[in-house]
C-alpha cells in the first residue's frame, strides 16, 4: 500500500452476481485491518465470490515489463474505465478515482482464491533477490507503508444497475450492502493475473534451463526444452485473441503446443514415478552411499546436473499448461455470458487440481532428498581421503539445499492483482501473488 497517512484510498467491493448479504459498511473511511476483515465477512457470507479493488496513485518507478498489456479498446480495460467512470459520475465524493492512471490492487478472498488454483498462486522469487517475493505496493523508500485509509465507493441506482453475473458494473439487486456487480471485470484479471504468474514462473525455468544445458551438452534434453519453448508463441497470440473476447482457430498451432505440453508432462509423471519409488527403497534411518544416490538422481551431487534439468523442464511444463488451462476456462466462460464466473472456476478446478498434485509430488521428493544423511562411498580404505571429504560436504550442502523454499502444502490465502492503468485507458496486469506477500 502507499504512505497514505495524508491521503485516502477509493475501495469497491466487486461481486460476480446478484448476492444478498449484510450492511457491512458505511460511508465513512475504514483501516487496511477493517477492510481485511470486511473481505472475510463478504466471502463468508455472501453466496457469490465478491473481491475488493482499490485505487493508489501511479508510482514513478514502476516495472512494466513483469506484466501483460492490453491496450484500451481490449474488455478488461474496458470495463475497469466504465466502473471508474460511473464511479466518478455518481460520487459526489472529494475522494472519488480520478478517471486518468492509476494502480489498481483487486484482492481476492482465499475462499475464491482456492477455486481458481491456489497452487498457481505461490510466492515467485524475485530476480536477483535470494528468497525475496514482490509483495504489497510501497513507497519511494522501498518499504510498505502502514496506516493507509480507505473509503467505501458507493454507487446510486442510476450508476447503471443491472442484474445478472454477466453485469458489466451496477449496484447488486435485492442485497443490502453496496456491491458492484462486475463479473467480466474480475474475470479478466484473475484470467490475467494467473497468466502473468504463470509466465514469470516460465521465464524463471527457462534462464535455469539454458545455463543447465550449456553445461550437460545432452541433445535429448535439448530438443524436449526447445518443443516446450516453442509452445510459447502460440499460447501468447491465443491469450491475446481470448482476452479480446475472440476464438483461437486452427492456424494458431494451440493444438500442437498443447500435445506438445501434454507430453512433456507424461514424462514428468514418469520421472517423478521413478523418483518416489527410488526414495522407497531407501532404508529407513540410515546413511545413503553418495556413490548410489546419482543412479537415481543423476548429477544430484553436482551444480547442475541430468536431475535439476529434469525438475526445470517439469517446471516449464507446468507453467506452460497453467496458462493453457486458464485459456481454456476463459474460453468456456466467455461461451456462457450468464454464467460467467462458474464456468470460469468450474473448468479451471478441474486441471489445476493434477496441476497442484504434480507440484506436490515434486516437492515432496525434494523435500525428502534435502533430510536424506549421506556417506562416503564404500571402499577398501577405513579412513577418508581430503578429496572424498570435500567431495561428501559439498554433495550434502548441495542436496540439503533442495528443499529451501519448497512449499509442499501452502494453505489458502487471499490474492493480490495489481493493474496498472495509463492516461490512454490501456492497461498492464501484473502476476497474481498472495496479497500477504
Amino acid at each position: 500500500m502507499t504512505d497514505d497517512h495524508k491521503g485516502i484510498v477509493p475501495v469497491w467491493t466487486l461481486a460476480t452476481g446478484d448476492v444478498r448479504v449484510p450492511a457491512l459498511t458505511g460511508d465513512g473511511p475504514m483501516t487496511a485491518e477493517r477492510l481485511a476483515e470486511l473481505r472475510g465477512a463478504l466471502a463468508a457470507l455472501a453466496d457469490e465470490p465478491i473481491a475488493t479493488l482499490e485505487a493508489y496513485p501511479l508510482p514513478d518507478k514502476l516495472d512494466r515489463g513483469r506484466g501483460i498489456p492490453l491496450d484500451a479498446a481490449s474488455p478488461l480495460a474496458q470495463h475497469l474505465s466504465q466502473l471508474i467512470t460511473q464511479s466518478a459520475r455518481s460520487s459526489s465524493s472529494a475522494t472519488g478515482p480520478a478517471a486518468g492512471e492509476g494502480l489498481y490492487r483487486m484482492v481476492i478472498p482465499a475462499k475464491l482464491a482456492a477455486q481458481v488454483g491456489q497452487g498457481c498462486l505461490r510466492p515467485m522469487g524475485a530476480k536477483g533477490t535470494a528468497g525475496a517475493i514482490r509483495g504489497a505496493i510501497v513507497d519511494s523508500s522501498g518499504k510498505i507503508a502502514g496506516g493507509a485509509t480507505f473509503v467505501p465507493v458507493s454507487q446510486a441506482a442510476s450508476a447503471g444497475a443491472v442484474g445478472g453475473a454477466g453485469a458489466t458494473a451496477g449496484v447488486a439487486v435485492g442485497g443490502s450492502a453496496m456491491l458492484t456487480v462486475a463479473a467480466p471485470l474480475v474475470l479478466m484479471a484473475v484470467a490475467v493475473g494467473v497468466s502473468a504468474h504463470a509466465d514469470g514462473k516460465r521465464q524463471q525455468a527457462i534462464e535455469h534451463i539454458t545455463e543447465m544445458l550449456e553445461q550437460l551438452q545432452e541433445q535429448e534434453l535439448e530438443q524436449e526444452h526447445s518443443t516446450l519453448d516453442g509452445c510459447r508463441d502460440a499460447i501468447d497470440k491465443a491469450t491475446a485473441i481470448l482476452l479480446d473476447q475472440g476464438r483461437p482457430g486452427v492456424s494458431l498451432g494451440l493444438d500442437s503446443a498443447v500435445h506438445a505440453i501434454n507430453s512433456a508432462l507424461g514424462a514428468v509423471d514418469r520421472r517423478l514415478a521413478k523418483w518416489q519409488s527410488a526414495l522407497d527403497k531407501l532404508p529407513e534411518g540410515q546413511a545413503v552411499d553418495l556413490g548410489t544416490l546419482p543412479k537415481s538422481f543423476p548429477g544430484i551431487d553436482d551444480q547442475g546436473g541430468i536431475f535439476r534439468a529434469h525438475l526445470e523442464l517439469a517446471a516449464l511444463a507446468i507453467a506452460l499448461k497453467r496458462r493453457v488451462v486458464v485459456l481454456q476456462a476463459v474460453e468456456h466462460a466467455q461461451g456462457d455470458p450468464n454464467n460467467l464466473f462458474q464456468s470460469f472456476t468450474r473448468v479451471l478446478k478441474r486441471d489445476q487440481q493434477r496441476l497442484d498434485a504434480l507440484e506436490s509430488g515434486l516437492a515432496g521428493v525434494l523435500v525428502r532428498l534435502s533430510t536424506l544423511e549421506l556417506a562416503r562411498p564404500h571402499g577398501l580404505r577405513p579412513v577418508f581421503t581430503n578429496a572424498e571429504v570435500d567431495r561428501l560436504m559439498r554433495a550434502a550442502h548441495r542436496v540439503r539445499q533442495l528443499g529451501d523454499g519448497v512449499v509442499v502444502d501452502s494453505r489458502p490465502t487471499d490474492v493480490a492483482i495489481e493493474i496498472a492503468r495509463e492516461e490512454n485507458g490501456s492497461v498492464v496486469v501484473f502476476p497474481a501473488l498472495p496479497a500477504s506477500a
